[in-house]
């Protein structure tokens, strides 16, 4: 082997490691978004904090994508993504709610934070547990980083309409209860991992998607609250769509069976 192509073949080493080293640096930046939200809301800057976390979900969004995109997926960095996650989409944004508005609810405040952040890290475990076993591509239960976003989406949107509102409001625990519980509940949610892009489109498609970028790129604090509840009511309206479905035809399914069992009962008699 010439010298030429030991330093080749060194170069492509260096790249290649380079490469797998792209999205656990992505997801460090993410992790490291959500230890600065913690700085913030400790220091009373719960917009900014509010506003690192949502800087976090961009990250965690890139490095999925990246390790997808160059080949990189390793089970290294899955579990450094979930690690990332607890940090910056379970505990971050419990105690910048709690340091916003749960802490005049003393105790009460901060079991409601707790139990945030203890929903997140059981929505990571069941996560991890189910990956490769499901062949949905939905999620089961409201994934930690949209329940970050909407959590905090709360902050960012109080604080743009400059409302004054009232320091103990009980408006805060019950909507940080409702997202919590929403994580480990069993209620189905769509991502953006269930959308084939080098599929064709529909038209509309297109148009909601440039829509979507204009409202975050002119009304960004309006916009993540809008679309943050939006998400959230669109899978409870799915969901209770789905149930109703399945009670019909279960109820449609019962009477056919009568005949069959009555028949059952007269043939035993018999």
């Amino acid at each position: 082997m010439t010298s030429k192509s030991v330093r080749k073949k060194k170069f492509q080493d260096t790249a290649r490691k380079g490469i797998y080293l792209l999205p656990n640096g992505l997801t460090l930046c993410g992790m490291f978004c959500g230890f600065y939200a913690i700085i913030l809301a400790v220091n009373g800057n719960y917009l900014f904090a509010a506003w690192a976390i949502v800087l976090a979900n961009i990250f965690d969004g890139l490095d999925g994508w990246v390790a997808r995109l160059t080949h990189t997926t390793t089970r290294f960095g899955v579990e450094l993504d979930s690690l990332s996650d607890v940090v910056a989409f379970g505990v971050a944004p419990a105690i910048t709610m709690y340091k916003w508005g749960l802490a005049p609810f003393n105790k009460v405040g901060m079991a409601v934070a707790f139990l945030f952040a203890a929903c997140g890290a059981l929505r990571l475990a069941r996560f991890n547990v189910q990956t490769g076993t499901s062949t949905s591509k939905a999620f089961t239960g409201l994934p930690i980083p949209a329940a970050a976003t909407a959590l905090v989406s709360i902050i960012i949107f109080y604080h743009e309409i400059g409302i004054t509102v009232p320091d103990k409001s009980v408006l805060y625990p019950v909507l940080t209860t409702i997202i919590a519980l929403f994580m480990v509940s069993t209620l189905r949610f769509h991502g953006l991992k269930e959308i084939d892009f080098r599929e064709k489109k529909p038209f509309w498609v297109l148009i909601l998607f440039v829509f979507i970028l204009f409202a975050m790129a002119t009304e960004p604090s309006y916009s993540i609250f809008v679309f943050a509840m939006i998400y959230l009511l669109w899978g409870v309206i799915e969901n209770t769509i789905l149930l109703l479905r399945r009670r019909t035809v279960q109820s449609a399914e019962a009477p056919a069976a009568l005949p069959n069992e009555a028949g059952d009962a007269d043939h035993k008699n018999i």
